[in-house]
């Protein structure tokens, strides 16, 4: 990866990723098993696009408004063994791969942030970790609501 010279360098770096997101969920829903998990999974998919654009907003606008608040971690991810995507993956299988990859993501911003070479840019990172760190706290929540609550 190039080092950031910019603010626009690290959204696009973002937008990037986020796009990468819903072309992931995208392909999961059009391979779900189920109309559940197609349901499931585009509306994940919907939510990346949200986030994209949010980020596009921040871009053009140059305003940063992305919260500071402390996100809950269940550490569930932390627990379950990844899994490579497949097309006959269930819905506890598609979530566990999800979390693990909103995980990574937010280990990256963590990392990038560490590697700021400014304050703006510390705190962009941060924000963003933030923001993958609230995915992987509502497929936690799915996952302890639709797995662990029915064993």
């Amino acid at each position: 990866m190039t080092p950031f010279t910019n603010t626009n360098d690290i959204l696009d770096f973002a937008i990037e990723n986020e796009q990468k997101a819903v072309d992931f969920y995208t392909h999961l829903a059009k391979s779900a098993r189920t109309d559940d998990m197609r349901e499931t999974f585009e509306q994940f998919a919907k939510e990346e696009i949200g986030h994209k654009a949010r980020l596009a907003k921040i871009k053009e606008e140059g305003i940063f408004s992305l919260s500071s608040e402390k996100v809950a971690d269940l550490k569930i991810a932390d627990y379950v063994v990844r899994i490579e995507p497949t097309d006959q993956m269930t819905y506890e299988q598609a979530l566990v791969l999800a979390m693990k990859r909103e995980k990574a993501a937010f280990k990256l911003y963590m990392k990038l942030s560490e590697q700021a070479p400014s304050e703006e840019y510390k705190k962009l990172f941060l924000g963003l970790a933030q923001e993958e760190s609230r995915h992987k706290l509502r497929f936690e929540l799915e996952y302890d609501e639709y797995v662990l609550r029915e064993n």
